[in-house]
């Protein structure tokens, strides 16, 4: 593009502004399109954190349809304005204008349905526009099918243009490269121009693609090209939907297997984009990683688990069927098969929670174990505890929950309810089958005296009277 000027801009300020107004009619659904997750996250949420690494003084999201749900979400990370009626793209960002006020520099304009980008794309876009000074910057990408695209309309010198689809000739239709929907605009000349968009198209919208043209006809239009094309796949159906979830787990699956993790079935593993794994873990097939789940050096997840918000440090070793939610893992604890760890629980290291155990709002000291069919919550648990089999504490007495403290090296036998709030000390002993409602002192033994009953030889009568019920000629008489 010979003509565009050559000046660098030495206004260094961003601004983003996303648009997240769209109805998604396509998707059939009650919530609004930006609010369907990818990864375990809303899209909108994807590109606002992506545009929060460039640092932007000022972050726009234009809400529309469900305007009260994506305004709750980005509470506190960017200034919502709502478009009413939807009148297009160019409309839609005019609706920023007000918190644009007084704002000098560039402004990055982004779909709030595409969260396949990446913030060095970005970044590329940005450094662009300002080096070689132009008022107007489209980001493009060449489409395997461009149908739907706005067809990117290169002419001689500088001349630059972007077509939507349906105002499209046939010849024009025939080009690859398309808008992705990403922009970046001098502010002075956004703000001015945005008063000057026509209606006057198929849809009868004001296009924000038609700034392209005006900044082209001063010589001041650029164009960035996509590297890599999945970053500008956008949402718009359910079929998209899965397209830009596989895309996005493709990308996450690889980029940690480039860093050191051992993925042993890549294609079930399902991975959330603020997840972290250190090297040398090791993931089994079917794991789900949600949230801020963090995962140690060294730690294995055997399989089939469902990690939310959950921290695993390092050499944990989770086995097969473990549920985490909001949950602390310490070095070395060996967790499962088949435990629920739900929100408050801490596991300190080497910890083992064995088969069918839950763990909730509880701490639990290292070296402690409760390896089979258990039940802890709201409860505080020393080092080198052993809990026996079908322990049950009893925390809830149907209007508030209420805490047990068990001490270091205590022992309790199987079958045994904590009834709260109670507190055993260290070093005590709890009898198998035992109630336990009152504090225990350390050291002591605690049982309730059961007198054992026995009837002998009860079992060869109990059998001849069933036999007995069970013959012929007591059916008939009963009929």
């Amino acid at each position: 593009m010979g003509r565009i000027r050559t000046r660098r801009s030495s206004r260094a300020a961003l601004a983003v502004v996303v648009l997240a107004a769209g109805e998604g009619k396509r998707l059939r659904s009650r919530r609004p399109k930006v609010m369907h997750e990818v990864g375990g996250k809303p899209m909108v949420a994807h590109v606002v954190d992506l545009t929060a690494a460039l640092r932007p003084e000022r972050t726009i999201v234009v809400i529309g349809r469900g305007a009260d749900s994506v305004r709750a979400l980005l509470e506190g990370r960017a200034t919502c304005v709502v478009q009413e009626p939807r009148l297009g793209t160019g409309h839609a960002v005019a609706q920023a204008k007000s918190a644009l006020v007084g704002f000098r520099g560039q402004v990055l304009v982004l779909c709030g349905d595409v969260p396949l980008l990446r913030a060095a794309t970005l970044r590329r876009l940005v450094a662009r526009h300002r080096r070689v000074g132009a008022d107007a910057t489209v980001l493009s990408m060449i489409a395997d099918d461009p149908t739907g695209y706005g067809r990117i309309v290169r002419g001689p010198g500088s001349d630059l243009r972007i077509v939507e689809h349906l105002d499209a000739t046939h010849d024009e239709r025939a080009i690859d490269e398309v808008n992705s929907g990403t922009y970046c605009f001098d502010a002075g000349f956004l703000l001015r121009s945005l008063g000057k968009l026509g209606r006057t198209n198929a849809q009868k919208e004001y296009y924000l693609t038609d700034l392209i043209a005006m900044a082209a006809a001063k010589g001041a239009a650029a164009c960035e090209v996509l590297r890599d094309p999945d970053e500008g796949l956008g949402v718009n159906s359910r079929l998209d939907l899965a397209r830009v979830e596989l895309a996005l787990q493709r990308r996450l699956v690889a980029d940690w297997m480039d860093k050191g993790v051992t993925f042993l079935d890549p294609d079930s593993a399902y991975l959330g984009p603020d997840v972290r794994l250190a090297p040398d873990v090791v993931i089994g097939p079917s794991v789900v990683l949600l949230g801020r789940t963090r995962i140690g050096e060294g730690a294995r997840l055997d399989g089939a688990s469902w990690l939310n918000d959950t921290s695993v440090d390092r050499d944990a070793w989770l086995r097969w069927g473990v549920v985490a939610d909001d949950a602390r893992i310490a070095r070395g604890a060996r967790v499962g098969p088949y435990a629920h760890l739900r929100p408050g629980a801490e596991l300190g290291e080497s910890v083992h929670i064995g088969n069918f155990v839950e763990v909730k709002n509880s701490k639990i000291g290292p070296f402690s174990k409760a390896n089979h069919l258990t039940y802890i919550g709201d409860t505080d648990v020393g080092r080198d505890a052993n809990i026996g089999a079908g322990t049950i504490t009893c925390n809830y007495d149907g209007f508030r929950k209420h805490r047990t403290v068990i001490g270091d090296r205590v022992q309790i036998g199987s079958d045994t309810q904590l009834v709260a709030p109670v507190s055993l000390g260290a070093d005590s002993y709890v009898a198998a089958g035992s109630t336990v409602n009152r504090d225990v002192p350390a050291g002591a033994l605690v049982f309730n005296d059961k007198k054992q009953m026995i009837r002998p030889d009860w079992v060869e009568g109990f059998r001849a009277r069933a036999r007995s019920a069970a013959s012929p000629r007591k059916r008939r008489r009963k009929e």
